[in-house]
């Protein structure tokens, strides 16, 4: 996330993750698999965490809307797996010029919206140049590089860019790609007019969201008739709910608590994400302007130790994550050595030195802890500044007032905070900002993610931050329940193929 600096964009994605962490229509694979027929009259019931503030995704950020809306009641011209590749949705297909400016797509056949209006290029256009035009709306920064968007027929769209952009395709698949009908005049904070799989049912507001099976649907009908969304922010009241029946799905599993699942009939799946829960250094300020420094506080961190505590992740050592184009596992860059850690802070005249880490309430005391006994043992003492999340966005993300602050950074693709020297993090490397640039222009994918992870190293080998690890999701499912997505569903769960059996 942090792609832009529009405040309540930040408030929204950041807090949902934080505590989530608690003609192909790209139905997600299955991670159970029931032994009972698929009743398609069934009910799911799915367990979150973060309800929505509303349903408007065109003028609202956050994960909670992303993560029931996008693929279920909206769909845009192309989504991502949950292995984040590119794939056509609403278009049946799409082409790229060979210079990379120009995006063909041609519309599948027989879409509808909810109301029953048959989807035109009209609405893809008027629904982009709405994006392009108007700064309130989600995604409009995505658009910068458009130059035109234009109907070449009922059932073709061209979008010509400035320059090739790399990441244009892949910010189609969030919310800045999603197609609206032209004129509709729905009020989209409490109510829908998508073209996905299911439409909004009903909005109990503080309890539940359900959602009903759309019988016009254009692709595959979806594989059960109903869903409903229990948003249950206490992570042991989530448990007791899915142990007493009352979800068959229950998202965001505390790792603490995973053992109360043992002896059930439930599976517990680990899912991979693209959340990157960064140790922000302040490279402006001193001593943090000394790399000396910055690379001893990393020296001193037991990573691997770190993740046991947290229970649930993998060690991340770079900027990308696994999921992301220019991944490359960079522990050769720094390894768990205290020693080396107290020599170079006596090379840099920091012995002794204390530092504060300002950290929004929200993320609770497991990682502060690691840390104050971790940088202990090499002299440095760590005074933790736990703040309500407005209070962090004022004093670290804008007002950059800060020694060290952690949170989780969960968009993917968001690498270009490294080659922004205006961002929180203060760090400034024109090589890096250079690569990036050549990364966004190069028209070959495997080409600009080399050019990632060349820039991705520097800023490691720079330590600009550290990635004290990448997070993963905690899924119990039912036996019932077949299909039901494991991997970045704290960003996206893609409910199409999801089925439920008769417990007869």
């Amino acid at each position: 996330m942090f792609r832009r600096t529009r405040r309540i964009a930040l408030i929204s994605a950041i807090a949902a993750t934080a505590v989530i962490l608690s003609a192909c229509t790209g139905s997600p694979q299955p991670t159970a698999t029931s032994t009972g027929k698929p009743d398609p009259d069934a009910t799911l019931e799915v367990g979150l965490v973060l309800e929505p503030t509303n349903l408007d995704i065109r003028h609202t950020s956050g994960a909670a809307l992303e993560q029931i809306l996008v693929d279920n009641i909206y769909e845009g011209l192309v989504t991502r797996t949950q292995d984040n590749k590119i794939e056509p949705r609403l278009a049946s297909d799409y082409k790229v010029s060979s210079d990379g400016l120009t995006y063909t797509f041609t519309l599948n056949d027989g879409v509808t919206f909810h109301n029953g209006t048959a989807l035109t290029s009209a609405d893809v256009v008027a629904s982009y140049e709405a994006v392009r035009t108007d700064s309130t709306l989600q995604g409009n920064s995505d658009f910068a590089p458009v130059a035109s968007i234009t109907a070449t027929d009922p059932k073709t769209v061209e979008i010509v860019l400035t320059q090739p952009n790399q990441n244009f395709l892949f910010s189609l698949t969030g919310p800045a790609g999603l197609v609206f009908q032209n004129g509709d005049t729905t009020d989209l904070k409490t109510a829908e007019n998508g073209t996905g799989p299911f439409t909004l049912g009903r909005w109990n507001k503080g309890s539940t969201i359900s959602f009903n099976r759309y019988d016009g649907y254009w692709g595959k009908a979806a594989g059960v008739a109903t869903v409903e969304f229990q948003y249950i922010p206490d992570f042991t009241a989530g448990v007791n709910t899915a142990l007493d029946g009352g979800v068959q799905v229950l998202t965001a599993v505390d790792p603490n608590l995973v053992s109360q699942f043992d002896g059930t009939d439930f599976t517990l799946t680990k899912g991979r994400t693209t959340d990157k829960a960064t140790l922000a250094f302040n490279n402006k300020k001193a001593p943090l302007d000394d790399v000396r420094v910055r690379e001893a506080l990393r020296l001193a961190i037991d990573h691997e130790a770190l993740v046991e505590a947290v229970g649930a992740g993998t060690t991340l050592y770079g900027p990308i994550p696994e999921l992301d184009p220019g991944y490359e596992d960079l522990s050769d860059v720094v390894s768990y050595d205290p020693e080396k850690a107290k020599q170079l802070l006596k090379e840099s005249g920091h012995e002794k030195l204390e530092l504060t880490l300002t950290i929004p309430s929200f993320y609770g005391t497991t990682v502060p802890k690691v840390l104050i006994s971790d940088f202990a043992k090499v002299g440095v003492t760590l005074d933790v500044k736990s703040v309500e999340f407005p209070a962090w966005l004022e004093d670290v993300y804008t007002n950059h007032d800060y020694d060290l602050s952690f949170v989780l950074h969960v968009e993917p693709r968001d690498f270009g905070n490294f080659a922004n020297p205006d961002y929180y993090f203060g760090y400034d490397n024109a090589d890096v900002q250079k690569l990036y640039e050549q990364a966004l222009a190069e028209v070959d994918p495997d080409a600009s993610a080399k050019l990632l992870a060349q820039a991705a190293r520097i800023v490691s080998e720079d330590h600009a931050a550290d990635w004290l690890y990448n997070g993963e999701t905690i899924t119990a499912v039912s036996p019932l329940v077949s299909g039901f997505p494991k991997d970045s569903i704290n960003s996206r769960i893609n409910l199409a193929g999801v089925t439920v059996a008769s417990a007869k």
